[in-house]
């Protein structure tokens, strides 16, 4: 395990030894993979969102249990129980709390007021104007090229588009997997990089083997966004399953995705009320209409089934294009220390370009 050897914004505010992200993957970001990142000296965020309130508070004792460095939970900013979620790190003590969506000022004040680093994910400089206005720490970007949920505007530009438009620290993710891209992001302006196919393909990643092998065996081209699984665009593996998915008429895809949304629903715990003021918050917040709040329910189980269960002929498993061009399982300690030895060594070999 290397020492401290690059001090930045993100650093200094959250007291991790290296700018490095593990970010808060449904089903993939559980306490081993947290709490191996963690004690890498980088920050491991838990996800939540696939949790039940009662799960996720075992998981950040099982986190606690198993390091005593920093680390942080992705919450739902519009989940109806987003306020006791809240609460619940507070009362644990965990140090960040990050958001896929802008949480509300009166939620991020009371969060800043008991110590708890907020840093909300944002898409558009606008947005990070807006969550830096209501007293957000630091924001996270991810660029076209992530995994999961995503925009079309790639790292290399959305970033200095950002940082442009804030004076906080700024996160780069999507497209990172290495030190190279470390310090690129550093040299941009970044206060570091979020990473998260690259730590789901580590060997503390709790996904089944079977599917890390079938991450590892696409190529560059190996994964498609696609809008037909949830109603909003998604970067996922390129698989025969999504290939249907992607073929398949509406009125087809109705019978499946009821039959998941049930499951959702018996595996989260909600009532129908629940879901009903999830859909509201979600058209209120994301402008999403009738058709594709139908389909959220749809996609958690969805990667459930591939992420967790590891049967890739029912499941879809959501990935970064970095995905071609990874080939090995390091723990996390390894990725860590390689990603941050490389970036170090590339920042040096730039200065000799200085006159």
């Amino acid at each position: 395990m290397i020492e401290q050897q690059l001090s930045t914004p993100l650093t200094e505010l959250v007291g991790v030894r290296h700018p490095v992200v593990q970010t808060g993957m449904g089903w993939v970001a559980g306490p081993r993979l947290v709490s191996g990142t963690a004690n890498a000296g980088g920050l491991g965020i838990l996800a939540s969102a696939t949790m039940t309130h009662e799960e996720l508070e075992r998981a950040i004792v099982e986190v606690k249990g198993r390091t005593d460095q920093p680390f942080g939970v992705n919450l739902r900013a519009d989940a109806g129980d987003a306020a006791d979620r809240c609460d619940l790190l507070i009362r644990h003590g965990v140090k960040v709390a990050s958001f896929a969506l802008a949480p509300k000022q009166d939620l991020i004040k009371k969060l800043k007021d008991h110590g708890i680093v907020v840093m909300p994910s944002v898409g558009l400089p606008r947005h990070a104007e807006k969550v830096a206005s209501w007293g957000a720490d630091a924001v996270m970007i991810q660029g076209g090229e992530g995994g999961g949920h995503t925009g079309s505007v790639p790292t290399t530009l959305l970033l200095p588009t950002v940082l442009d438009a804030v004076d906080i620290p700024v996160v780069a993710a999507g497209g990172f997997f290495d030190g190279r891209g470390l310090a690129a992001a550093l040299s941009y302006g970044a206060a570091g990089i979020g990473m998260g196919t690259r730590f789901l393909l580590t060997a503390d990643s709790a996904v089944p083997q079977a599917v890390k092998e079938l991450y590892l065996s696409h190529d560059v081209n190996g994964t498609v966004v696609t809008a037909k699984v949830d109603g909003m665009p998604h970067r996922m593996l390129r698989t025969p399953l999504v290939e249907e998915i992607e073929e398949t008429s509406a009125v087809k895809r109705l019978g499946p995705t009821v039959r998941r949304t049930l499951e959702f629903k018996r595996t989260s715990g909600m009532t129908w009320l629940d879901l009903a003021r999830d859909g509201r918050a979600m058209r209120k917040t994301q402008g999403r209409t009738l058709a594709q709040m139908t389909l959220a329910a749809n996609t958690p189980m969805m990667l459930k089934a591939g992420l967790v269960d590891g049967d890739t002929s029912a499941g879809v498993l959501a990935s970064g294009q970095v995905v071609g061009v990874l080939d090995d399982l390091p723990t996390c300690e390894e990725l860590v220390d390689r990603v941050v030895t490389e970036a170090v060594a590339c920042l040096r070999r730039t200065t000799t370009h200085l006159r």
